[in-house]
């Protein structure tokens, strides 16, 4: 007898669809799983069998043969429990064929029969709707997450038994019901403000023209100068997230296993801020079973980098091609998987190994060679793709003590958003978004400078032997400066605020 269950299997973010197909034959006891199974799929065949005796259903002593189509796809995981065992059942007459095609079956089960979590339930439920099904049956632990997708019945059950059940006509599961604009609205709040900043308004100005234009940061200071203080309330002023890049970033997380339960749908800009004894896998993602990495969880956030020169150098090495192409792609021998990885690059770092280089109060104890020995850890290739360095004095003591609110995160956005309706604007009908992702086709288009712009420029580059990509990015700066003075023309003034965000470059000259 042969019976098959539809179920789905994960290629990097996004989902296609499995046929489990059942065979029951004469013959010795056996039970097989074939279709390029990994080690959890094969140990499918012992859960499914306690979970059946421990529901109460007759486990077939015949030669079972557990088919995961297509065969050339590896599978990953212990989604198939679930439809491996309703496929049994199916196989033997317990479960009725009508609904079987018309249904999504996912789930893990444990020995007594309960339903437990799996991973990537969003982009299975996104699968299955692209196929025109009426409905995807799953873990009710995961049934929020999916039913961020309309349109589609998401059934969340509890047990093997409430599943068979259901297919049989015997019990009504009501499809689980979510207000997206009420959950959209109530995750968006960060928790912390700009306001809360004292002090540092030259580095507040960078950060601005950096979320404005989506640019690449590199924060310079001594210890204690605010710089991981101003990197976590970047998000607040980014524009807020669109309903299609909250889908986007939420598949990540799922597919990582990583949604919070009482937060299906990220809402939120993501701030991800790996330790610098991370790993390049742990960072751009892969390893035997792939997975997205740090870069990848940073997808429409922010990536933030705090002790940039203690990262390892293959480590930092790798960042240079999802930072220019907004993607990862992972190679291996049987699968090629791309993540995507737009993100605002923030890093922070101390002048020098001691940490008090040019600060007025403490005396820097580094020598000429250890400074540039900890500055050469950071390669010119991937200094060169950081449009913004900036460097974050110490506070002074009168802006510690100031009572007065500094200006918040709300008025700083509000003027950013308006600088990407002006990008949007200018680049509607084109892949680009903002001022940052500029190809050389657009810069010669939209960059335009005066006879007294291209003289300093000029000056600037011959001086201080700027490479071609740092030129560009001087430009693409510029660019952002003049939209947040709502100027449709480069001026010498923005050039010459841009130039001052490069001062590493300066001090190399």
């Amino acid at each position: 007898m042969l019976a098959k269950v539809l179920s789905s299997a994960l290629i990097g973010i996004d989902a296609i669809l499995v046929d489990v197909e059942v065979d029951l034959a004469p013959g010795l006891p056996a039970f097989a799983t074939v279709g390029l199974p990994d080690g959890a799929v094969k140990e499918s065949k012992d859960r499914v069998r306690a979970a059946l005796k421990n529901s109460g259903y007759d486990f077939p002593a015949r030669r079972i043969t557990a088919n995961l189509a297509p065969a050339d796809i590896k599978k990953e995981g212990a989604a198939y429990d679930l439809p491996i065992s309703i496929g049994i059942l199916a196989a033997t007459g317990v479960v009725k064929h009508d609904l079987l095609q018309q249904y999504m079956l996912l789930g893990e089960l444990s020995l007594d029969g309960s339903l437990k979590s799996i991973r990537g339930a969003l982009s299975m439920a996104v699968a299955a709707k692209r196929a025109g099904l009426a409905g995807v049956i799953l873990p009710a632990e995961n049934a929020p997450e999916a039913a961020v997708v309309e349109g589609i019945a998401i059934i969340g059950a509890a047990t093997l038994a409430q599943v068979v059940e259901f297919l049989s006509g015997r019990v009504v599961l009501e499809p689980h019901q979510l207000n997206l604009l009420e959950l959209f609205t109530s995750s968006c709040d960060y928790g912390e403000d700009f306001s809360e900043v004292k002090g540092q308004e030259s580095a507040k100005r960078a950060l601005e023209i950096a979320a404005s234009g989506g640019h690449n940061i590199l924060m310079i200071g001594p210890p204690g100068s605010g710089k991981t203080m101003l990197a976590r309330r970047i998000p607040t002023i980014l524009p807020q997230m669109s309903f299609e890049e909250a889908i986007e970033t939420t598949k990540i997380f799922s597919v990582s296993g990583m949604i919070e339960k009482d937060r299906p749908l990220m809402a939120i800009r993501p701030f991800r801020s790996p330790h610098h004894t991370i790993s390049d896998v742990g960072l751009i993602g892969g390893g035997t079973t792939p997975k997205p990495g740090e870069v990848s969880l940073a997808h429409n956030g922010v990536l933030f980098l705090d002790e940039l020169p203690e990262f390892k150098k293959n480590v930092l090495e790798v960042l240079r091609q999802p930072l220019e192409d907004g993607k990862v792609s992972i190679s291996r021998s049987l699968v090629s998987l791309t993540y995507p990885a737009r993100v605002m690059l923030v890093a922070a770092m101390n002048p020098c190994p001691c940490g008090y280089l040019s600060d007025p109060l403490h005396p820097c104890s580094c020598t000429p060679i250890a400074i540039h020995r900890y500055r050469s850890r950071i390669s010119g290739p991937l200094l060169d793709r950081i449009d913004i360095h900036i460097e974050v004095p110490a506070v002074k003591y009168r802006d510690l003590a100031d009572r007065g609110d500094a200006e918040s995160s709300a008025a700083i956005a509000a003027r950013v958003e308006q600088s990407r309706t002006i990008q949007a604007e200018r680049f509607k009908g084109t892949k680009i978004h903002c001022n940052s992702q500029m190809t050389p086709r657009f810069i010669k288009k939209y960059c335009e400078l005066d006879a007294n712009g291209n003289r300093m420029l000029e000056l600037v580059t011959d001086k201080l032997g700027l490479s071609a990509r740092t030129y560009t990015r001087i430009l693409k700066v510029s660019r952002t400066i003049a939209d947040l003075d709502r100027s449709e023309h480069i001026s010498e003034q923005h050039i010459a605020e841009a130039i001052q965000y490069r001062s590493l470059d300066r001090k190399t000259a």
